[in-house]
């Protein structure tokens, strides 16, 4: 049940979400193929739990380096990288992100 959609920025007519500063839920990479397929498959597990939260690409290489990660594309869900270096499906993703 969706009661507080704390940082929910919609754009556009469909209502997509944008890339926040600060959001929970983090994709790290260059902007690859790779990259924007892990990006998608977390906007789709995110709306099969029904979570609203903010999905913010991160490009920039030394802060992709703070967290650590050595390979692209990474996920980082509430400060911790909990994937790095592929792209996880939906189904694993949906896992991942309801813990």
């Amino acid at each position: 049940m969706k009661l507080f959609k704390k940082n929910v920025k919609p754009s556009g007519i469909d209502g997509q979400m944008e890339s926040v500063k600060g959001a929970e839920v983090k994709v790290l990479g260059s902007g690859c193929a790779k990259c924007n397929e892990l990006a998608t498959n977390v906007k789709q597990a995110l709306q099969q739990l029904d979570l609203s939260t903010d999905i913010e690409k991160v490009t920039d290489m030394v802060e992709i380096a703070s967290y650590g990660v050595m390979s692209t594309p990474a996920l980082v869900y509430k400060g911790k990288v909990i994937i790095s270096g592929k792209v996880a499906s939906v189904d694993e993703l949906k896992q991942l992100l309801s813990k």
